[in-house]
């Protein structure tokens, strides 16, 4: 809630004024002494904050997750989650969606409505490469876009990505994951003239290093509109698909 809302409610006498002393205080953050919850991210960036789990421990995201159903007034989405940390939350909030191939939690209060103007195109070269998708498509329905997903059409089988020519046409955004040698994104990108973000995957033999080959291979694309963010992160190629399939 913002402060108008806040001001609207004193008004319509369904809050008190210490009450909302009390409510203005949270704002524009909570200090939990290990986090800083950002209530007003929404209004700032059109998207909550978002809790990234890893490297915190049940408890942390707990308490996290406590302070925004009880202050914030958003829908709520944890990436990297572990399967503990989605049972303390379900306990908190029975409906909330565990999402193990995408590590995700996502809390649903209020309906998502869908916000953007054409749809993103989520492609990956492998099988291997899915979980990475799925943080990517939990991401960018969470945010209010339509997703279509296409899998396993890496450049070991070209065919497989070349009968699929009319799904690629019909994006506004596509988001482009492989591991190995990370070749699909340039492939795409020399088939579209749209925007293609690349994602490097950390799937791949040892000379793949941990997805550094992939992402080399990515930043150096010959192909024109490739960007590319970092290894694994399909929230946030997913956050900036968002962005640009809502201009």
């Amino acid at each position: 809630m913002d402060v108008t809302g806040i001001l609207e409610e004193v008004k319509a006498g369904t809050l008190s004024v210490s009450e909302a002393s009390v409510k203005l205080k949270t704002m524009p953050f909570d200090d939990l002494g290990y986090a800083l919850i950002d209530h007003h991210r929404q209004l700032r960036n059109g998207c909550p904050e978002v809790i990234y789990c890893a490297g915190k421990t049940v408890a942390q995201v707990e308490g996290i997750v406590k302070n925004m159903l009880e202050v914030g007034k958003t829908n709520v989405l944890a990436t990297r989650a572990t399967a503990e940390m989605a049972d303390i939350v379900r306990k908190m909030y029975p409906d909330a969606e565990w999402n193990p191939s995408a590590r995700t939690i996502v809390i649903r209060r209020f309906p998502i409505e869908i916000q953007g103007k054409g749809k993103i195109l989520i492609i990956t070269a492998g099988t291997s490469d899915i979980p990475v998708a799925d943080e990517a498509a939990v991401t960018a329905e969470f945010l209010g876009n339509r997703v279509e997903k296409l899998f396993d059409v890496g450049v070991a089988g070209l065919h497989r990505l070349l009968a699929k020519l009319d799904v690629i046409a019909s994006a506004t955004v596509i988001i482009v994951i492989a591991g190995m040698e990370g070749a699909l994104a340039s492939v795409i990108g020399g088939l579209t003239d749209k925007p293609v973000i690349a994602v490097p995957t950390s799937v791949g033999y040892g000379a793949s290093f941990g997805g550094v080959a992939a992402l080399l291979a990515m930043l150096n694309s010959c192909a024109n509109g490739v960007s590319v963010v970092n290894i694994d992160n399909g929230f946030g190629a997913a956050y900036i698909a968002n962005s640009i399939n809502k201009l």
